[in-house]
């Protein structure tokens, strides 16, 4: 009887489908740290967990420790530890080696977890990404410019689904994105080139350092467009193909580079960029599950739960791979007015086609009254699903063209 252990900050909607699954599992004793009360979880996740232990920062090492220390001794020595929030890795890779757990060294985690250090990894392996460098003041940031030319990609180098990354198409924009989050010796800023052309992720499942099965998406536009334009409805699509030849070497590379940077068994999530030219570009790794709802996406594309799938994997090293019997996609929702306002009515789903209708699957729609959200998810989405990629892209270009979030 597997002893494990989850910890996530909160037990958002995102995490406690995780926890659900992963107390599903056949004989799992679970265990969950998180920075809020599980009473403030639904019933389901509740009834999944065997015992709780809340931490007022869970990313912070010390107290981390505290509560994988207080849960061992409610349930015993556990037998696999994790969590998918990405500021977690490093503090969950460096408390599974003190206890002699399986997973991600924390050398390893580093290599994920800080952007400019995985980039000097994977350039040392050969490997295409996008030039870039750390600056520790407006002089070195602006000599970087000088030196690369814009456009730029100013961000965190421990950042995570395009928080504070900004593109500066000039010396004005640059100082701009600087004077948001000045930078330090300390605290750093990370500087890329921007690369001109489409984006795409790329989830791998990997065993023993082996990608056994990979996944990839279309971002229609890029995140970064989006977030500079907080009225872009915009799409992820998932295809049918995704073994088609014209993705063998995003797969090749994808490969490599989960080797250079020391993937073992998990799921791990690529940022990647077709250039104009056809020649491809890494922009991220990840090594944890994907946001924007990717694995909902894949689960409706493979008619399994892809989060039980990863759940089995993180706990039993177990993989089957799943069979691709449609394509997906998901539209999402983003409000048009005033941004100070709130939603004030969701306009347009009535005048949906029957076909694209029949074709949704999961729909999260935005609240009457809420304020409008900041990230690039946006206020709500719908899911589709058909055999064909082509009926998948005519309906979303039908949703986000016909549906309109109004705020005021």
């Amino acid at each position: 009887m597997p002893t494990v252990l989850f910890a996530a900050p909160l037990l958002s909607e995102s995490a406690s489908r995780m926890v659900q699954a992963i107390g599903s599992l056949p004989g799992v004793r679970l265990g969950v740290v998180t920075q809020e009360p599980a009473e403030q979880a639904g019933e389901a996740t509740r009834q999944a967990m065997h015992a709780h232990w809340r931490v007022d920062d869970v990313c912070n090492p010390e107290q981390l420790r505290w509560g994988v220390e207080g849960l061992t001794r409610q349930l015993g020595r556990p037998d696999a530890l994790f969590g998918a929030y990405e500021q977690l890795q490093v503090p969950l890779a460096e408390e599974r080696e003190r206890l002699g757990l399986p997973g991600i060294s924390s050398e390893a985690a580093r290599n994920f977890r800080d952007k400019a250090r995985m980039k000097r990894v994977l350039r040392a392996a050969g490997l295409p990404c996008a030039r870039h460098g750390l600056a520790g003041s407006f002089a070195e940031a602006h000599a970087f410019a000088d030196a690369v030319g814009y456009p730029l990609v100013v961000k965190p180098p421990e950042g995570a689904g395009s928080v504070a990354t900004f593109r500066a198409n000039d010396a004005r924009e640059l100082d701009a994105a600087l004077h948001a989050a000045p930078p330090a010796r300390d605290r750093p800023v990370l500087l890329e080139e921007f690369v001109v052309g489409d984006e795409h992720s790329l989830e791998t499942i990997s065993v023993g350092g082996r990608a056994l099965w990979h996944s990839l998406t279309h971002y229609e536009p890029n995140p970064l467009e989006v977030l500079r334009q907080p009225w872009i409805q915009w799409c992820v699509v998932l295809p049918r193909e995704v073994d088609d030849p014209a993705y063998d070497d995003i797969r090749a590379v994808g490969a490599d580079a989960l080797r250079a940077l020391g993937m073992t068994t998990g799921l791990s999530h690529m940022e990647w960029f077709r250039r104009r030219d056809g020649t491809v570009a890494i922009g991220e790794v990840g090594a944890r599950p994907p946001g924007a709802q990717i694995t909902t996406l894949v689960s409706r594309a493979t008619d399994t739960d892809f989060v039980r799938t990863w759940a089995e994997l993180m706990v039993f090293g177990t993989f089957t791979p799943p069979e691709r019997k449609y394509a997906a996609g998901i539209a999402y929702l983003r409000g048009q007015g005033d941004r100070a306002g709130r939603v004030r009515g969701v306009h347009g789903l009535d005048r949906l086609s029957d076909a694209t209708k029949r074709l949704a699957t999961d729909w999260q729609l935005p609240t009457v009254g809420a304020a409008p959200r900041p990230t690039y998810e946006g206020d709500g989405w719908v899911l589709v699903r058909h055999p064909e990629t082509a009926a998948v892209r005519a309906a979303l270009k039908e949703i986000v063209e016909t549906v309109r979030v109004e705020l005021a």
